[in-house]
C-alpha cells in the first residue's frame, strides 16, 4: 500500500508530524543524505536545513494580487505499508530504494519505520518544493505508478507483492476522510444526518432508492469480470486448469454492486426494522390493563 496522508502547511505543523513519526525522539529517522538522527534537537536541525519558511510556494499570489486562500503544502506525508507477517527490515529496505529512486537529488526527505502495528509501515516526509524549484504534485496516476514501483521493490527483497487495484479485489467502497469518520463515529456528522433524512423521504415516497452512480459501477464491474475471464482463459491455455478454476470462482463471487447511498439505505431499513421489533417486544412484556368494572 502506498498512500498520502496529508502534509503540513506551516513549519510548526511539519515539525509536529516529524516529532510524531519519530515518536518524540525515540525512533531513528533516516534522511535523504543517509544520516541517522534520533532526538528532538536533531529533528529541529534537520528541518532547519530544509528551510521550509523560505519555500516560495507558500507566498504565491492569486491573479488579483491577493494571497492565495488555500494554504500550500510544505511537505507531503507518504506511507508505504505491507501486511503481516512481512519482515519489517525488508519493508524498510524496499522503502529506502523507493525513496532514493523517486526523490533523491530532487526533493529533501526523511523516513522512519514503524512496527507498533500488525502491518509494518514506513513514514516518509517529502519536501514539496524541489531543489531546482518545481513543486511535487501527487495525483492518482502517480499514486498508481508508485504502488506498482513499491511492489517491485518488495519483490526485489524476496517478498511476493503486487499492486492490485481495489476494484479487482472486489472492493468498491472508498475510505472516509479522517474528519468525516470521527464525526460519524461520535454521531456529530450533519452531512450523514442530511443523507439519512433524504433517504428516508425517498423511501417513504417511492419505496426504493435510485442512485445514478450505480450505472457506472455496473460498467466497471462488467469490465472487471471480462478481464478475470480473460485471465482464466489464458491459464487454461497454459495448462493451469486448477488455478483457472480458482480465478473463475473468485470472479463469480465478487460482491454485488452497491453505491454508498444504497448501502446507507439498507442500514437505515435494518435499523428501523430492529427498532420496531424491539418496541414490539417491550410492549408484549408490559402487563395488560384490565378495563375498569362498572
Amino acid at each position: 500500500m502506498v498512500k498520502v496522508t496529508g502534509g503540513g502547511t506551516s513549519s510548526g505543523a511539519v515539525a509536529a508530524h516529524v516529532s510524531y513519526i519519530g515518536r518524540h525522539g525515540e525512533l531513528e529517522i533516516e534522511t535523504d543524505e543517509g544520516e541517522r538522527i534520533r532526538g528532538r534537537k536533531e529533528q529541529r536541525a534537520l528541518l532547519e536545513d530544509w528551510h521550509l519558511d523560505l519555500s516560495p510556494g507558500q507566498y504565491r499570489q492569486q491573479r488579483n494580487g491577493e494571497k492565495a486562500k488555500r494554504p500550500v503544502k510544505l511537505v507531503h506525508n507518504v506511507v508505504l505499508s505491507m501486511p503481516a507477517p512481512t519482515p519489517p527490515e525488508k519493508v524498510l529496505a524496499a522503502a529506502r530504494e523507493f525513496a532514493r529512486e523517486k526523490f533523491r537529488g530532487k526533493h529533501r526527505y526523511a523516513m522512519v519505520l514503524h512496527t507498533d502495528q500488525r502491518h509494518p509501515h514506513v513514514h516518509i516526509v517529502v519536501k514539496a518544493e524541489s531543489i531546482q524549484g518545481p513543486r511535487l504534485h501527487i495525483d492518482k496516476p502517480m499514486l498508481r505508478a508508485w504502488r506498482e514501483d513499491f511492489a517491485q521493490k518488495m519483490r526485489e527483497q524476496g517478498v511476493a507483492a503486487n499492486a492490485t487495484p481495489a476494484v479487482y479485489r472486489g472492493r468498491n467502497k472508498r475510505g472516509r476522510k479522517d474528519a468525516a469518520y470521527r464525526a460519524q463515529r461520535h454521531n456529530h456528522s450533519t452531512a450523514l444526518r442530511a443523507r439519512v433524512v433524504s433517504i428516508a423521504k425517498e423511501l417513504q415516497a417511492t419505496g426504493r432508492i435510485v442512485d445514478p452512480k450505480r450505472a457506472k459501477l455496473e460498467e466497471t464491474r462488467k469490465a472487471v469480470l471480462e478481464q478475470w475471464k480473460t485471465v482464466a482463459d489464458i491459464l487454461d491455455g497454459q495448462g493451469e486448469i486448477v488455478l483457472a478454476g480458482d480465478v473463475r470462482y473468485f470472479a463469480a463471487h465478487l460482491p454485488a454492486v452497491r453505491t454508498d447511498r444504497e448501502r446507507l439505505a439498507l442500514q437505515f431499513v435494518d435499523y428501523v426494522r430492529s427498532a420496531v421489533a424491539e418496541r414490539a417486544q417491550r410492549e408484549a412484556k408490559l402487563p395488560r390493563r384490565e378495563p375498569p368494572v362498572r
